[in-house]
Protein backbone atom coordinates (compact mmCIF):
# COMPACT_ATOMS: atom_id res chain seq x y z
CA UNK A 1 0.00 0.00 0.00
CA UNK A 2 1.29 3.14 -0.98
CA UNK A 3 2.37 6.00 1.58
CA UNK A 4 0.25 9.25 2.49
CA UNK A 5 2.17 11.96 3.45
CA UNK A 6 1.36 15.32 4.61
CA UNK A 7 3.71 17.87 3.32
CA UNK A 8 3.67 21.76 4.66
CA UNK A 9 4.84 24.30 2.39
CA UNK A 10 4.20 22.46 -0.35
CA UNK A 11 3.99 24.99 -2.63
CA UNK A 12 7.23 25.52 -3.61
CA UNK A 13 11.34 24.61 -2.20
CA UNK A 14 11.77 21.40 -1.13
CA UNK A 15 8.37 20.93 -0.28
CA UNK A 16 7.60 21.14 -3.40
CA UNK A 17 10.82 18.61 -4.33
CA UNK A 18 9.34 16.34 -1.47
CA UNK A 19 5.93 16.27 -2.87
CA UNK A 20 7.26 15.62 -6.21
CA UNK A 21 9.44 12.60 -5.13
CA UNK A 22 6.71 11.17 -3.34
CA UNK A 23 4.58 11.15 -6.34
CA UNK A 24 7.00 9.67 -8.53
CA UNK A 25 7.28 6.61 -6.32
CA UNK A 26 3.56 6.41 -6.39
CA UNK A 27 2.39 8.16 -3.15
CA UNK A 28 -0.24 9.89 -2.19
CA UNK A 29 0.45 13.23 -0.85
CA UNK A 30 -1.96 15.76 0.77
CA UNK A 31 0.12 19.07 -0.03
CA UNK A 32 -0.46 22.31 2.58
CA UNK A 33 0.70 25.76 1.66
CA UNK A 34 -0.83 29.06 2.72
CA UNK A 35 -1.60 29.29 -1.84
CA UNK A 36 -2.28 26.05 -2.58
CA UNK A 37 -3.30 27.38 -5.72
CA UNK A 38 0.67 27.16 -6.64
CA UNK A 39 0.00 22.79 -6.65
CA UNK A 40 -2.72 23.10 -9.53
CA UNK A 41 -0.38 22.15 -12.23
CA UNK A 42 0.89 19.03 -9.80
CA UNK A 43 -3.50 18.15 -8.87
CA UNK A 44 -4.40 18.22 -12.50
CA UNK A 45 -1.43 15.74 -13.69
CA UNK A 46 -1.80 13.46 -10.79
CA UNK A 47 -5.51 13.96 -8.97
CA UNK A 48 -5.49 10.66 -7.46
CA UNK A 49 -2.19 11.19 -5.90
CA UNK A 50 -2.00 15.06 -4.99
CA UNK A 51 -4.55 17.01 -3.36
CA UNK A 52 -3.89 20.65 -2.23
CA UNK A 53 -4.73 22.75 1.11
CA UNK A 54 -4.68 25.61 2.64
CA UNK A 55 -3.00 25.92 6.00
CA UNK A 56 -0.77 28.43 7.46
CA UNK A 57 0.97 26.79 10.25
CA UNK A 58 0.76 29.69 12.44
CA UNK A 59 -2.57 28.35 13.19
CA UNK A 60 -2.01 25.67 15.35
CA UNK A 61 -5.79 24.88 15.76
CA UNK A 62 -5.83 24.59 11.99
CA UNK A 63 -3.24 22.47 11.65
CA UNK A 64 -4.38 19.93 14.16
CA UNK A 65 -7.72 20.09 12.35
CA UNK A 66 -6.07 19.28 8.99
CA UNK A 67 -4.04 16.57 10.35
CA UNK A 68 -7.53 14.62 11.39
CA UNK A 69 -8.83 15.16 8.79
CA UNK A 70 -6.55 13.76 6.55
CA UNK A 71 -6.21 10.83 8.57
CA UNK A 72 -9.94 10.68 8.53
CA UNK A 73 -10.39 10.55 4.98
CA UNK A 74 -6.81 8.27 4.23
CA UNK A 75 -7.14 6.13 6.77
CA UNK A 76 -4.00 7.37 8.06
CA UNK A 77 -1.15 9.52 7.58
CA UNK A 78 2.94 7.77 7.23
CA UNK A 79 4.84 10.76 6.66
CA UNK A 80 4.66 14.31 8.01
CA UNK A 81 6.86 16.96 6.67
CA UNK A 82 7.49 19.94 8.76
CA UNK A 83 8.45 22.29 5.74
CA UNK A 84 7.18 25.27 5.70
CA UNK A 85 9.36 28.17 7.25
CA UNK A 86 10.93 31.98 6.02
CA UNK A 87 14.54 33.15 6.00
CA UNK A 88 15.79 36.66 8.48
CA UNK A 89 18.40 38.29 8.91
CA UNK A 90 19.16 40.51 11.86
CA UNK A 91 21.44 41.39 14.49
CA UNK A 92 20.61 39.73 18.19
CA UNK A 93 20.44 43.60 18.72
CA UNK A 94 18.53 44.69 16.17
CA UNK A 95 15.67 41.56 15.93
CA UNK A 96 12.94 43.32 17.86
CA UNK A 97 10.47 40.93 20.09
CA UNK A 98 8.17 40.70 17.69
CA UNK A 99 10.04 39.35 15.09
CA UNK A 100 11.41 36.66 17.05
CA UNK A 101 8.31 35.38 18.00
CA UNK A 102 6.94 35.35 14.85
CA UNK A 103 9.74 33.01 13.71
CA UNK A 104 9.18 30.51 16.65
CA UNK A 105 5.41 30.40 15.53
CA UNK A 106 6.53 29.21 12.24
CA UNK A 107 9.78 26.77 12.84
CA UNK A 108 8.72 25.53 16.34
CA UNK A 109 5.20 26.73 17.80
CA UNK A 110 4.03 25.31 13.67
CA UNK A 111 5.68 22.23 13.72
CA UNK A 112 4.97 21.35 17.21
CA UNK A 113 1.23 21.40 16.85
CA UNK A 114 1.20 19.43 13.73
CA UNK A 115 3.54 17.00 15.38
CA UNK A 116 1.18 16.60 18.37
CA UNK A 117 -1.39 15.80 16.57
CA UNK A 118 -0.24 13.26 14.32
CA UNK A 119 1.36 11.21 16.43
CA UNK A 120 -1.82 9.54 18.12
CA UNK A 121 -2.51 8.34 14.76
CA UNK A 122 1.34 7.06 14.14
CA UNK A 123 1.44 5.79 17.73
CA UNK A 124 -1.96 3.41 17.38
CA UNK A 125 -0.44 2.20 14.07
CA UNK A 126 3.01 1.52 15.18
CA UNK A 127 4.61 3.49 12.34
CA UNK A 128 5.37 6.45 10.51
CA UNK A 129 7.95 9.22 9.88
CA UNK A 130 8.12 12.77 11.04
CA UNK A 131 10.97 14.93 8.72
CA UNK A 132 11.70 18.08 10.32
CA UNK A 133 13.32 20.53 7.80
CA UNK A 134 16.00 22.39 9.73
CA UNK A 135 19.15 23.94 8.50
CA UNK A 136 22.40 23.21 8.70
CA UNK A 137 21.85 26.37 10.90
CA UNK A 138 20.15 24.32 13.45
CA UNK A 139 23.61 23.02 14.35
CA UNK A 140 26.07 25.98 14.22
CA UNK A 141 25.13 29.98 13.78
CA UNK A 142 27.18 32.67 12.77
CA UNK A 143 26.42 36.76 12.58
CA UNK A 144 23.15 37.87 11.41
CA UNK A 145 21.19 34.80 11.62
CA UNK A 146 20.93 34.15 15.48
CA UNK A 147 17.20 34.39 15.05
CA UNK A 148 16.77 32.11 12.63
CA UNK A 149 18.73 29.43 14.12
CA UNK A 150 17.40 30.02 17.24
CA UNK A 151 14.38 28.43 15.66
CA UNK A 152 16.24 25.67 14.51
CA UNK A 153 18.42 24.40 17.42
CA UNK A 154 15.06 24.61 19.18
CA UNK A 155 13.13 22.56 16.62
CA UNK A 156 16.06 19.96 16.88
CA UNK A 157 16.62 20.06 20.13
CA UNK A 158 12.65 19.02 20.72
CA UNK A 159 13.46 16.48 17.92
CA UNK A 160 16.07 14.51 19.49
CA UNK A 161 13.86 13.83 22.51
CA UNK A 162 11.06 13.16 20.01
CA UNK A 163 12.96 10.65 18.52
CA UNK A 164 14.12 8.94 21.87
CA UNK A 165 10.21 8.86 22.86
CA UNK A 166 8.94 7.25 19.77
CA UNK A 167 11.81 5.30 18.51
CA UNK A 168 10.34 2.16 20.66
CA UNK A 169 6.83 2.94 19.08
CA UNK A 170 8.00 2.38 15.70
CA UNK A 171 7.91 5.83 14.20
CA UNK A 172 10.75 7.27 12.72
CA UNK A 173 12.02 10.90 13.08
CA UNK A 174 14.50 12.44 10.81
CA UNK A 175 15.94 16.20 11.02
CA UNK A 176 17.16 17.65 8.04
CA UNK A 177 20.12 20.25 7.74
CA UNK A 178 20.48 21.72 4.10
CA UNK A 179 22.86 24.38 3.26
CA UNK A 180 22.03 26.92 0.29
CA UNK A 181 19.66 25.33 -1.95
CA UNK A 182 18.49 26.92 -5.37
CA UNK A 183 15.02 27.93 -3.97
CA UNK A 184 13.09 31.31 -3.04
CA UNK A 185 14.16 30.75 0.63
CA UNK A 186 15.90 33.87 0.83
CA UNK A 187 13.66 35.91 -1.06
CA UNK A 188 10.83 34.95 1.52
CA UNK A 189 12.50 36.31 4.64
CA UNK A 190 12.63 39.34 6.72
CA UNK A 191 15.63 41.49 7.88
CA UNK A 192 15.58 43.89 10.49
CA UNK A 193 16.98 47.42 10.70
CA UNK A 194 21.21 47.65 10.41
CA UNK A 195 23.04 48.95 13.05
CA UNK A 196 26.27 50.64 11.71
CA UNK A 197 28.43 49.00 14.18
CA UNK A 198 27.27 45.29 12.93
CA UNK A 199 28.23 46.20 9.14
CA UNK A 200 31.40 44.31 9.31
CA UNK A 201 29.57 41.20 10.73
CA UNK A 202 26.09 41.31 9.91
CA UNK A 203 26.10 43.07 6.83
CA UNK A 204 28.82 40.87 5.46
CA UNK A 205 26.04 37.87 5.96
CA UNK A 206 23.55 39.86 4.21
CA UNK A 207 25.75 41.05 1.06
CA UNK A 208 26.51 37.09 0.78
CA UNK A 209 23.01 36.16 1.22
CA UNK A 210 21.68 38.59 -1.60
CA UNK A 211 24.74 37.71 -3.94
CA UNK A 212 24.22 34.15 -4.22
CA UNK A 213 20.67 33.80 -4.35
CA UNK A 214 19.67 32.35 -7.64
CA UNK A 215 23.32 30.76 -8.04
CA UNK A 216 23.04 28.18 -4.62
CA UNK A 217 24.42 24.84 -5.65
CA UNK A 218 21.80 22.80 -4.03
CA UNK A 219 19.46 21.21 -6.41
CA UNK A 220 16.06 20.80 -3.84
CA UNK A 221 15.19 17.45 -6.03
CA UNK A 222 18.30 15.42 -5.65
CA UNK A 223 17.97 16.93 -1.81
CA UNK A 224 14.48 15.23 -1.44
CA UNK A 225 15.51 11.76 -3.28
CA UNK A 226 17.73 11.65 -0.10
CA UNK A 227 15.16 12.09 2.10
CA UNK A 228 13.24 10.06 1.04
CA UNK A 229 16.23 7.18 0.84
CA UNK A 230 17.21 7.93 4.66
CA UNK A 231 13.75 7.43 5.41
CA UNK A 232 13.58 4.32 3.47
CA UNK A 233 16.86 2.93 5.04
CA UNK A 234 16.89 0.18 7.95
CA UNK A 235 18.84 2.63 10.08
CA UNK A 236 17.46 6.03 9.14
CA UNK A 237 19.78 8.86 10.58
CA UNK A 238 18.13 10.98 13.14
CA UNK A 239 20.69 13.89 11.79
CA UNK A 240 21.11 14.69 7.75
CA UNK A 241 22.95 17.53 6.79
CA UNK A 242 22.60 18.22 2.47
CA UNK A 243 25.06 19.79 0.60
CA UNK A 244 28.73 19.70 0.35
CA UNK A 245 28.54 23.19 2.45
CA UNK A 246 26.43 21.85 5.02
CA UNK A 247 28.23 18.43 5.98
CA UNK A 248 31.58 20.68 6.00
CA UNK A 249 30.03 23.26 7.74
CA UNK A 250 28.41 20.78 10.47
CA UNK A 251 31.70 18.67 10.88
CA UNK A 252 33.75 21.90 11.38
CA UNK A 253 32.08 22.82 14.38
CA UNK A 254 31.28 19.37 15.53
CA UNK A 255 35.05 19.52 15.42
CA UNK A 256 35.76 23.04 16.94
CA UNK A 257 33.34 22.53 20.09
CA UNK A 258 35.18 18.96 20.72
CA UNK A 259 38.31 20.81 20.40
CA UNK A 260 36.78 23.87 23.62
CA UNK A 261 35.78 21.48 25.47
CA UNK A 262 38.66 19.36 25.58
CA UNK A 263 40.94 22.45 25.98
CA UNK A 264 38.84 23.20 29.04
CA UNK A 265 37.89 19.67 30.23
CA UNK A 266 39.81 19.49 33.26
CA UNK A 267 38.77 23.07 34.79
CA UNK A 268 35.25 21.64 34.37
CA UNK A 269 35.40 18.55 35.31
CA UNK A 270 36.94 19.94 38.90
CA UNK A 271 33.98 21.41 39.53
CA UNK A 272 32.18 19.06 42.36
CA UNK A 273 32.21 19.64 46.23
CA UNK A 274 35.55 19.05 47.91
CA UNK A 275 35.49 15.54 49.07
Amino acid sequence: MNRVWLVTGAGSGFGRAITEAAVAAGDVVVGAARRPGTLDDLVAAHPDQVEAVRLDVTDTAAAAALVDDVAARYGRIDVLVNNAGRAHVGAFEETTDAELRSLFDVHVFGPAALVRAVLPHMRARRSGAIVQMSSMGGQMSFAGVGAYSGTKFALEGMSEALADEVAPLGVKVLVAEPGAFRTAFVGSGSASGAIRDYADTVGATRTMLAEADGAQPGDPARAAAVILAALEAEKTPLHLPLGNDAVDAVLGHLAEVRSEVESWAEAARDTAFAG
